[in-house]
């Protein structure tokens, strides 16, 4: 079912582009309306790519060795999600569902100078991309200096204001409730500069708790993913692990923007920022490996799966 689901997701995407049904919001089209609620083809492309790429090494896991009938038909499956990605435009939404299945392959035991070659390749698009968009070089710019005066109130204004956020919050924070940013200082507060306003709420103390919570969280997907391989479940430990790729992987970059170690990018801190389908996903990825979890108790304990 996983090539299936994949397909479907890229159906999605390509709908989402179409005049009249995609909805724009800041100049990107990413949603489709569903009455009382828009729903993003992007996150169910995050679950789909899990599922695809895990299967994708199940099935190659004799010819894993060779680039042409193993590492190609991958690398052109992402680069058909790329493109509609980016034709929304999300780029943020890409760097993740590329992160996710580059980890699976790699964990699938995928030929190591096949995989860094393509990493170099990946890195290199998204080098061109940036070079070859204005507006994408200016907002690197403005993340190397965002308190110049010509970024400042522009492309560095929401990194600014973040970390003004996280400098209020000092050690222990102004208080639950008390932050002064997501009264309409800092755009996208409760989406992704929801750890800015923890920051500033619950100081270092809190931020520090978060992170070591998304740590463990990651940590324990990767073990599940392991104990499913050991029992000679690859689909579904990779699967797992693939998850925990994309939590982890995800949590690191919007944490990194956050804190301006990265360019700003639009990408939501996983089961805490605001939203329907970004939610909705992170709960149905995770509600999957339960059940890899518990399925694999039930065979170690000599039961069926």
């Amino acid at each position: 079912a996983a090539p299936w689901i994949f397909v479907a997701s890229l159906l999605l995407l390509v709908v989402v582009l179409i005049p009249g049904i995609g909805k724009g919001v800041n100049g990107a089209k990413r949603w489709i309306p569903l009455g009382v609620l828009n729903f993003q083809p992007s996150e169910l492309a995050k679950v789909a790519i899990a599922m695809y790429a895990a299967s994708y090494m199940v099935r190659k896991m004799d010819i894993k060795e060779k680039f042409i009938r193993a590492v190609l038909p991958m690398a052109v499956a992402l680069g058909v999600v790329g493109l509609l990605l980016l034709a929304e435009p999300d780029m943020g939404a890409f760097m993740v569902i590329a992160v996710i299945a580059m980890g699976i392959l790699f964990l699938g035991g995928v030929n190591g100078r096949m995989f860094f070659l393509s990493i170099g390749v990946l890195v290199g698009a998204f080098v061109l991309m940036i070079l070859s968009s204005p507006w994408r070089a200016e907002r690197i710019l403005a993340f190397l200096n965002p308190w110049d005066m010509k970024y400042a109130m522009g492309k560095g204004y929401q990194l600014t204001h973040s970390l003004i956020a996280f400098g209020r919050g000092e050690v222990f924070g102004q208080g639950l409730g008390a932050s002064v940013e997501k009264l309409h200082y800092l755009p996208e507060a409760h989406t992704d500069f929801m750890l800015a306003v923890i920051g500033e709420e619950l100081g270092f103390i809190g931020v520090a708790c978060v992170i070591f919570a998304f740590f463990w969280v990651a940590r324990r997907l990767f073990h599940i993913g392991r104990q499913a391989i050991a029992l000679d479940r690859v689909f579904a430990g990779l699967y797992a692990q693939g998850i925990g790729i994309w939590m982890g992987g995800q949590a690191f970059i919007n944490m990194g923007v956050n804190l301006g170690v990265l360019p700003t990018k639009g990408l939501t801190l996983p089961l805490m920022s605001y939203g329907g389908s970004a939610i909705v996903m992170n709960v149905v990825a995770l509600a999957i490996v339960l059940r890899i979890d518990i399925e694999n108790r039930q065979l170690m304990r000599g039961g069926r799966a």
